[in-house]
């Protein structure tokens, strides 16, 4: 325990409490606990739980995990099958693979052990009403009240908020949000003949609704079947996962679990900090526009996150608690936000022309290579569209 995190009257005060227990949220109790802070992970709900999620780990996820992390794969990837709206279909296969399945019950578990074995304790069923940093519930300006459904006060030096799209620390820190969309997904348990067609393969199709899309992961004995297109198209958005189910001969098998999901995508002046409250992950909006992944993006915000919250909570005045969270921030933009600007250009690209980005994918070669890189993390979009004429010219369209 530091000298920082003594007990405060009768009441234990924790170096950082991290609300949320997902990839971003363990991710942040890991990174903090590694540097001796005394760490408190809450979660609401007991592990593992599901979570609507298609589950790919691509090279970005894979990197941002912590060292000596065994993947619980479900499969590997190594070709996807794509089509315009069920048409148009196209099978690429790589001899190498291009990024791995799980099932988020079993990776986020393993990631909250992790935590764990690095210092962290994690208390289950606590759920959160609020943060106060003011007010008689806050002993001193270095401390916040994390106030429980219950009225239990938790304090801490530094709070980390991690709790989901629909975050209350978000909520505290003012997080903005300028794209909402409806996530639909099932589980699809397949006989052996099924799931053997499918070992291996996934398949994107480009939907119906202007910048949605669907997917099919094959995870063993289950496929995973989705679809994602902006909020506001509820109706149409389960008509296509309909028709898409219906179309790939699955429509006779009985989903072991329907569940659908709101993603939202952070405006980009939008807060990434409060006083001594940070958020990350879905909770801070941080996500891919185009392709709305999110893993890698809570991973690597997370573990961000932890490191600036254990640098928070030894700031002794608000000035050096904010600058230690403005390095925070600039961490985020300079990284991550770049990739999102990128993502936000090839989402308006993409509602406009998605027989473009299909065409491309199935018959231009180097175009199905960068895909292949992406994924398995030897670059980014934005460093192709920054070096390749081709690339930055199909962006400079969109500004014109």
């Amino acid at each position: 325990m530091s000298s920082d995190s003594a007990a405060e009257g009768n009441q234990q005060v924790w170096d950082v409490v991290v609300v949320g227990a997902g990839p971003a949220g363990a991710s942040a109790a890991y990174a903090a606990a590694c540097t001796g802070r005394r760490v408190l992970l809450l979660e609401k709900a007991e592990l593992p739980r599901y979570k609507t999620c298609g589950g790919g780990i691509i090279g970005p996820s894979r990197d941002a995990l912590p060292p000596g992390f065994d993947l619980p794969l479900r499969d590997r990837v190594h070709a996807v099958t794509f089509s315009l709206n069920g048409k148009l279909t196209r099978t690429r296969r790589s001899k190498n693979m291009l990024f791995g399945l799980i099932n988020r019950p079993d990776f986020d578990a393993q990631l909250v052990k992790t935590a764990q074995d690095a210092g962290a304790e994690l208390r289950t069923g606590a759920t959160v009403s609020r943060v106060e940093q003011h007010g008689s519930a806050v002993p001193d300006r270095r401390t916040v009240a994390v106030v429980l459904g219950d009225g239990e006060v938790v304090l801490a030096r530094a709070v980390v908020g991690a709790d989901g799209s629909a975050s209350r620390i978000g909520a505290h820190v003012g997080v903005k949000m300028d794209q909402v969309d409806l996530g639909l997904e099932a589980e699809i348990p397949v006989p052996p003949t099924v799931a053997e067609d499918w070992a291996g393969r996934v398949l994107v199709d480009w939907g119906p609704i202007p910048g949605s899309y669907g997917w099919v992961f094959p995870k063993g004995d289950t496929l995973t079947v989705g679809v994602i297109s902006a909020r506001g198209e509820g109706a149409a958005t389960k008509r296509y996962l309909d028709d898409f189910i219906g179309r790939l001969g699955l429509a006779g098998f009985e989903p072991s679990i329907s569940s659908g999901h709101l993603t939202r995508c952070r405006a980009e002046d939008s807060p990434l900090s409060r006083g001594r409250v940070l958020v990350c992950g879905d909770a801070a909006g941080l996500l891919e526009p185009w392709t709305r992944e999110g893993i890698s993006f809570a991973l690597r915000s997370g573990r961000l996150a932890g490191e600036w919250a254990a640098r928070v909570a030894e700031a002794h005045d608000a000035v050096d608690a904010r600058r230690q969270a403005l390095n925070y921030a600039f961490a985020i933009k300079a990284g991550l936000g770049v990739e999102m600007g990128v993502g936000r250009r090839m989402l308006t690209l993409f509602s406009r022309r998605p027989g473009l980005i299909h065409a491309a994918l199935t018959g231009f070669r180097p175009a199905w290579q960068a895909f292949a890189k992406i994924v398995r993390g030897t670059t980014t979009l934005a460093e192709i569209v920054r070096t390749h004429p081709v690339a930055r010219r199909a962006m400079g369209a969109l500004d014109k």
